[in-house]
């Protein structure tokens, strides 16, 4: 599965994506995500600009980014639900959203899948919203499942971050915060290193481990790095493992907002 976005450059990704899998189509699942949820004739819109970029007559699983609140999470189900009966998307996503939207959508269209920030720094989506996906069924898909490449280990406090780079205005990256959330950073590379891992490998194993439904998308630049998170797929932690990283973040208050300006949901 790939997972994408109109908003990414803006376009440019799907882009990247429609050209470097066009050849092998059939063989993978593309997701996207239309930004904010508005109109009929907005949402129709960015269907056809992602359909035309991405190459594909379908789009496997679309999300809504994120919600306007000027339009209803009913209104926005039932266009996608259109597109659906036309052929144009096959399965139906939110991101960013608690259980009260997920209920209201998936009323009018069945959900496949849920997409919030979750790791072992962002656990917001634990209670009421796991407990909703499960009981309807519907799938999570954890966006920055590494904290933006924090929990890897590779990010210190001391560190300084170039032009461009989002974390740089992210509250939770400051030097304050990370030097306050570091005994998070240690804890994980001490299981790594009991267990014959990388940070990021463990701290992909702790979310694959929470739920049997979760499907973690971890993003990187290099190919070293993909491969690196591809192999956490493969690392089972124990039940004392996994219930010991998260006394861990239990007992450590972290630090900073997440930074994307929606901290609860609803």
């Amino acid at each position: 599965m790939f997972d994408t976005a109109e908003i990414y450059g803006p376009h440019t990704n799907e882009e990247l994506v429609g050209e470097a899998l066009a050849p092998v189509r059939e063989a993978v699942v593309i997701a996207t995500k239309f930004w904010r949820a508005g109109s009929r004739g907005a949402i129709r819109s960015s269907v056809e600009g992602s359909l035309r970029r991405l190459r594909t007559e379908r789009i496997d699983l679309l999300y809504a980014h994120r919600l306007d609140p000027r339009y209803s999470v009913e209104d926005v189900a039932g266009t996608v639900s259109e597109l659906v009966d036309e052929g144009k998307v096959g399965a139906f996503g939110l991101s960013e959203v608690g259980a009260t939207t997920i209920r209201r959508a998936h009323a009018v269209l069945p959900l496949a899948a849920v997409q919030n920030e979750y790791s072992l720094w962002a656990r917001e989506s634990e209670g009421t919203v796991f407990d909703t996906l499960e009981e309807l069924g519907i799938g999570f898909v954890p966006w920055s499942p590494l904290g933006q490449g924090f929990l890897t280990g590779t990010v210190r406090p001391g560190d300084r971050f170039s032009d461009g780079d989002v974390r740089a205005w992210f509250p939770r990256f400051t030097k304050a915060a990370r030097e306050a959330n570091a005994p998070l950073v240690d804890a994980i590379a001490r299981v790594a290193e009991r267990v014959d891992a990388t940070s990021a490998q463990v701290a992909l194993a702790w979310v694959l481990a929470r739920r049997p439904w979760i499907v973690p998308i971890p993003g990187t630049r290099r190919l070293e790095r993909l491969e690196e998170n591809l192999a956490a797929a493969d690392l089972r932690l124990d039940s004392a493992t996994v219930a010991e990283l998260t006394a861990v973040v239990d007992r450590i208050r972290v630090h900073g907002p997440r930074g994307t300006g929606n901290e609860r949901y609803s």
